[in-house]
């Protein structure tokens, strides 16, 4: 008795053996049947370094192990068999005595055709601001442990809005006329204050939990998808969250632009394309931080570029998204963004991706467009950008009064310019946006230049996007907090509730038919979507344009003029002829001779012609 008291005593007293640590695993799955078989894992943990590494089974080899200057990371090149079918594969770590096998999830890549669709100038896109639509889920408000709690009082906090509360309202979305929908980031953003927009990831695997964490993100995408809509991932490659985990533990200083002291970006895109731009400059624009709480990434490093495409690769498989919205696209390294772009689309063809390129010249957004051919040799891979030209002239087509170069002469103008673009088809084209004073501001709440600009937009080349609360005149402007107010309706005890058609002004409910008319009526037409456009300089305070193929013809005349007046048609002879009648879209007026149409003050007619 006595000798198996001390053997106990001797056997509890000895070290437990001890296993590898291992904190993070990115991606935390692949999958078997990509078109590149290759496959960078970043592993971290306490010393990970000084392991060896050995897989369990063939579904891949190990290429390559790399080390950094942390050596609580390692880098594994793993090549995955072509022929592999979906299984586990045991990957065993092994440091002296300790030891530590994780087993690394290989799913197979879908076959489905349908489940990946792409977006286009077929499509019109609603834009959310998940924090700021609807708060489904009241109790996921505060989660244990984040550092933002909710408080929606607070312009620049949390307001409690999650992903349920737009999957309980995707009827309402189609119902407007809308076939996709884009949100604001939804990926974790644990930062102390002003984390609501979503803009400064701390984590690039995983959904915010306050907006319902990635369940809740997959079940919002398969119930768009059910309902016909589908779904834009808005992403950030440029710069991560202050407190992103990478931050705590950087692979090595140089993943993250760093200077002696905080440096911002200057913000002149232009540089990046300027022929005559000084080394500084472009410098500053492209690794200067974006702002103080998002540190600058280095994408020239190829282990983070690795790593920043297999992020967008695996979303799109993880969450059979159909589209990219890309954040702040030019001031990220540009090469980077060309192969970014290129590995995608070679993974996905039918795939889109749209870039934000926020300035007012057309020839600098070409230079990010696929197809323009510029002569700093620099190739563009990248689909699709955002129209900022075009919405900085419909901002002054339905405020000035028309001459030679103002008012509807800027719309003219810059579509005038789309010979630069390789298909402006493709341009993602915008009244407002989270960042922009929302157009019933601009147009000083005027219900007639606002209807005005929606039929521009519903009717002109490109994929339009509306931004949520625009079919019922939200205002605000120019703070962000302004911009970003709650939707009506989205939480319990709202006096309005938008979704149920509850408290609205007779302007909200005429704004908001209007839309919903014109956006359902151009789902189904293809001339819209992909026709030719030809338009005739505006005269007498009116723009008249087509939208023509081979099956059908629309004509669209908008009048920003404030007294009825009569077109006379003969101008239009190359369109109109052998054509005698029309129907309206919005009123449903019917004509049997179109050589002189009464237009009403202060608005948009669009006739389909009919011979």
């Amino acid at each position: 008795m006595k000798y198996n008291i001390l053997f106990y005593i001797l056997l509890f007293s000895l070290p437990a053996i001890a296993q590898v640590e291992i904190a993070h695993v990115e991606p935390p799955n692949w999958y078997v049947g990509m078109k590149n078989t290759e496959l960078q894992l970043l592993v971290h943990g306490k010393d990970i370094a000084k392991a060896t590494v050995k897989l369990g089974n063939n579904l891949a080899t190990l290429k390559e192990t790399k080390k950094v200057s942390n050596p609580n990371y390692l880098f594994l090149t793993l090549s995955i068999d072509k022929n592999a079918k979906a299984g586990t594969l045991p990957i065993t770590f092994t440091s002296g005595s300790q030891t530590k096998t994780i087993s690394y999830e290989l799913r197979a890549k879908s076959t489905d055709k349908n489940r990946i669709q792409g977006f286009d100038a077929s499509d019109v896109i609603y834009l959310i601001m998940p924090d700021r639509f609807a708060n489904a889920v009241p109790e996921n408000d505060n989660v244990a442990g984040m550092l933002e709690t909710a408080s929606r009082d607070s312009l620049y906090g949390r307001h409690g809005g999650d992903l349920q509360g737009i999957t309980n309202n995707l009827a309402y979305i189609k119902n407007l006329g809308m076939t996709a929908i884009w949100l604001n980031p939804v990926l974790e953003n644990d930062m102390p204050q002003a984390s609501y927009h979503g803009y400064a990831i701390t984590d690039l695997y995983n959904v915010d939990k306050r907006f319902g964490g990635n369940k809740a993100y997959l079940d919002f995408i398969e119930k768009s998808h059910q309902a016909g809509l589908k779904v834009i991932q808005d992403m950030v490659a440029n710069h991560i969250g202050l407190h992103h985990w990478l931050m705590k533990d950087l692979p090595e200083p140089t993943w993250i632009h760093q200077f002696g002291e905080f440096t911002r970006s200057n913000y002149h895109l232009e540089t990046a394309s300027d022929p005559h731009a000084s080394e500084k400059d472009k410098m500053l624009m492209e690794k200067g931080w974006f702002d103080t709480t998002m540190p600058d990434v280095n994408q020239s490093n190829p282990l983070f570029a690795k790593y920043l495409i297999q992020n967008s690769l695996w979303w799109i498989e993880y969450g059979g998204i159909d589209g990219i919205r890309m954040d702040t696209y030019p001031y990220n390294d540009k090469q980077f963004m060309s192969d970014w772009a290129t590995a995608i689309l070679n993974e996905y063809p039918k795939f889109n991706l749209v870039g934000e390129i926020w300035i007012g010249s057309p020839a600098i957004e070409a230079y990010w467009a696929s197809g323009t051919k510029n002569r700093d040799g620099f190739v563009s891979t990248l689909p699709s950008v955002t129209d900022f030209p075009l919405l900085d002239a419909a901002k002054a087509a339905f405020n000035e009064p028309t001459s030679w170069t103002g008012g509807l002469s800027k719309l003219y103008g810059t579509l005038a310019t789309d010979f630069l673009y390789q298909n402006p088809l493709n341009n993602v084209i915008f009244l407002d946006n989270h960042d922009d004073t929302r157009f019933f501001t601009t147009v000083g709440e005027d219900l007639d230049k606002h209807k005005m600009a929606i039929a521009f937009l519903l009717t002109t080349r490109g994929t339009p996007q509306i931004y949520y609360g625009t079919e019922v005149l939200m205002t605000g402007g120019p703070e962000h907090a302004y911009l970003r107010r709650d939707f009506a309706g989205g939480w319990a005890g709202d006096k309005v509730n938008v979704f149920k058609n509850e408290g609205l002004t007779e302007k909200q409910k005429e704004a908001s038919n209007y839309m919903s008319k014109l956006a359902n009526w151009r789902k189904n037409k293809k001339v819209i979507h992909t026709g030719k456009l030809t338009h005739f300089i505006p005269e007498n305070e009116m723009y008249v344009y087509f939208r023509h193929d081979a099956q059908e013809k629309v004509m669209v005349i908008i009048h920003t003029g404030n007294n009825a007046k009569k077109l006379d048609t003969k101008r239009f002879e190359e369109l109109l002829k052998d054509i005698n009648k029309g129907k309206e879209v919005i009123t449903n007026k019917e004509f049997d001779n179109l050589k002189v149409i009464d237009v009403p003050a202060k608005s948009v007619m669009i006739i389909e012609l009919m011979k």
